[in-house]
């Protein structure tokens, strides 16, 4: 079985030392939905939410979260990333936003927790912005897509569901 690298051989936590690890072009996707009634999609799609720019205020919130990833999870390094894209788009089938986000480095750990930070933050801020028109919004399906570099090399998230 494997060992959880963050738990040292007594159990306690501890912070992973990477000083001996090669420095690899790493990147990692994530993605999630937040699912909301048609009217406050439609709401947030034509500008008209209250607070204002949903979709450009949850980009930005994902970009800074992903920057500040190391002050949210205790054992996460912080990192000097190259790269962070947030993107949000509607989609009618939900209904509701779809959430991805790429971040990319050049280092000795990878990103996957900046992504799925990215993601989360982009989603409570969708939330936050549009809960005046509608409580009952749902957050949802947060997961790592995809992942490459460093030791463990290249992975990718089975679908769900066909996706």
């Amino acid at each position: 079985m494997t060992r959880l690298s963050h738990l040292d051989e007594t159990g306690a936590a501890h912070m992973v030392d990477v000083g001996g690890k090669g420095e690899t072009e790493r990147v990692a996707i994530a993605e999630g939905c937040v699912k909301m009634r048609p009217e406050t999609l439609a709401l947030i799609r034509a500008g008209n939410a209250a607070k204002g720019d949903v979709i450009g205020t949850a980009r930005i919130a994902g970009i800074m979260a992903a920057k500040k990833t190391h002050d949210l999870i205790p054992l996460c390094h912080p990192l000097l990333l190259s790269k962070i894209a947030v993107d949000i788009e509607a989609d009618e089938a939900l209904p509701g936003l779809r959430v991805s986000a790429t971040v990319k480095l050049m280092g000795k750990t990878g990103v996957e927790m900046e992504a799925l930070t990215a993601v989360s933050v982009a989603c409570l801020t969708i939330y936050d912005m549009a809960k005046a028109a509608d409580k009952a919004m749902i957050i949802q399906d947060i997961r790592l897509l995809r992942k490459t570099g460093g030791k463990s090399g290249d992975w990718s998230a089975d679908p769900i569901n066909g996706n």
